[in-house]
């Protein structure tokens, strides 16, 4: 006997199902120890079935949740769960994204049939994993100097935390203690879902359920087709660069040819056309890749469409296997995962902007301008790692200007409070606010960037990781160009500024002073 779903009863369903991986995000950000998972919120959670479809995502990180059931998969295929299990995982060519996020999965087992019903998964980005660079996020030319990297294995088993493992882990890298709290509000957050999912299997009963999901994967679906019929059919292309990977000074090109066919209301990509993977870091695997795709498609959608796979039903993914957007070991990805899918999304809408230029804005700032800092605290005489994103401008609207100082595209992070910030590093905030004027002019002009000093008072290690100094974020329909990235440092002593690279690592002395500018996003339209 089939079970009947009402509209009222899907509503029901899907706040209950989103409701569960935002509450996981709230327990992992609360018993987290690090600055940029409980003040940053840099992590991600999400609840799969047992077939390992993704039906709810907490509001988190885009470039996590798109390439999360990658990583579900792998733990899946890798391990045959037992009650009480948890998986982890980092590894970008099994699913992942870039070392630094670490990825936990915990099946779900409800009906005595000894296979899942479903999984529960987070992703946090810590802040250090290991490798040549304090931050693990540095200009390495292969994967091995970017941190521990580690395959789909138990991290619990049957209820008890697997020692040998964890000890492995807290070994390799440079903050253990953060680390192991960092790993332990994980597996809590884990926990919760599982409870929380429990209790819906009670509440429904399983036939109840599945036809829920079932019909929750459909109506996601429907939404996506429904926008593509209503677009215009043809084949769009775009390109844009990369300033550079870091290592070599030759700009990586990211090409795509968007097809929409709003009869079968389908939409192919082919990123074919994008550069051979290069020699640093800025390699993107193909799980991110599809990330930046569902992103794009989920912009389509209102904000209260369900996240769910169903959304990718409609999309044809084409990628060159050890390309830029499809690398294979051993190339280096950190970058990759934060400045590379920017630009996937970028050069995503820009072609979209050629079918539906009302509903698409300029570029924004286009890189997360990665800053990462370590060494040894001179109050505790304890190493310390800091990652930070810094937000820049967003694109100018159709018909509105852009946002300043925000978080754009593939990250959803906050900053780290002023106060949070010398509470647990060595630093001092000298300047943090708008870069007046970045944004690009136009009929709306784009967003502005911000600007943010920081006196180092440890002797450290600083790295960049950025992007948008030489190719700026793009206007569209005759708006300008927003500003380019900048950055400098000021020696102790010395009241000239040394331009930094937008990728770089170098030693820093106790009193220099550090500047970041972010870019400001483009303009939209003619003045």
């Amino acid at each position: 006997m089939s079970v009947v779903v009402d509209a009222v009863e899907l509503a029901v369903f899907q706040s209950g199902v989103h409701s569960i991986a935002e509450e996981m995000g709230a327990a992992l950000r609360r018993t987290a120890v690090s600055p940029n998972i409980k003040e940053r919120r840099d992590y991600s959670c999400a609840i799969f079935d047992g077939r390992r479809r993704v039906i709810a995502m907490g509001d988190h990180m885009p470039v996590h949740l798109g390439s999360m059931p990658m990583s579900v998969q792998a733990a899946v295929d890798a391990i045959g769960f037992e009650p009480g299990d948890i998986a982890i995982l980092n590894d970008p060519y099994a699913g992942g994204t870039h070392l630094p996020d670490i990825t936990m999965v915990l099946p779900v087992f409800a009906d005595g049939s000894g296979q899942p019903a479903f999984y529960v998964a987070n992703r946090a980005h810590h802040a250090d994993v290991g490798g040549a660079f304090a931050g693990s996020m540095g200009p390495a030319t292969e994967i091995f100097q970017e941190g521990i990297r580690i395959p789909p294995v138990r991290i619990v088993r049957r209820g008890a935390i697997c020692r040998e493992i964890l000890d492995l882990i807290l070994l390799n890298v440079r903050t253990p203690s953060e680390r192991r709290g960092d790993l332990d509000a994980q597996i809590g957050s884990c926990r919760v879902g599982e409870m929380r999912v429990l209790q819906l299997v009670d509440k429904y009963g399983a036939g109840k359920l599945q036809a829920l999901m079932e019909e929750l994967l459909d109506y996601s679906e429907r939404l996506v087709r429904a926008e593509l019929r209503g677009m215009p059919g043809g084949v769009f292309r775009a390109e844009d660069w990369l300033d550079n990977d870091g290592v070599t000074d030759v700009a990586c090109r990211i090409a795509v040819q968007l097809r929409l066919d709003p009869e079968a209301a389908s939409i192919d990509i082919d990123f074919t056309g994008s550069c051979a993977q290069v020699m640093g870091s800025v390699n993107a695997v193909r799980a991110i890749t599809v990330s930046a795709c569902f992103y794009m498609l989920r912009c389509l959608l209102a904000e209260n469409a369900p996240a769910t796979a169903g959304i990718l039903r409609p999309l044809t993914v084409t990628t060159r296997v050890g390309s830029i957007v499809d690398a294979r070991p051993p190339a280096p990805v950190a970058g990759g995962n934060v400045e590379t899918s920017q630009r996937i999304v970028d050069v995503l809408l820009r072609a979209l902007a050629q079918a539906v230029p009302s509903r698409v804005p300029a570029a924004s700032a286009g890189t997360m301008s990665n800053l990462t800092i370590g060494g040894v605290d001179p109050r505790s005489n304890e190493s310390f790692t800091y990652y930070e994103t810094t937000a820049g401008g967003m694109g100018a609207r159709p018909t509105l200007d852009g946002i300043s100082g925000v978080q754009t595209h593939m990250t959803n992070s906050l900053n780290t409070p002023v106060e949070a910030l010398e509470y647990a590093y060595p630093f001092r905030v000298r300047r943090y606010g708008y870069r007046y004027g970045s944004g690009g002019a136009g009929r709306y002009r784009g967003g502005d960037g911000l600007v943010r000093e920081i006196e180092l008072l440890a002797d450290s290690q600083v790295t960049l990781l950025a992007d948008r100094r030489k190719y700026r974020p793009y206007g569209l329909y005759g708006g300008g160009e927003g500003a380019a990235g900048h950055a400098a440092v000021t020696d102790p002593g010395s009241d000239t500024e040394i331009e930094l690279p937008g990728k770089c690592s170098r030693r820093a002395s106790v009193g220099s002073m550090l500047r970041i500018e972010a870019p400001g996003g483009g303009g939209w339209g003619d003045v």
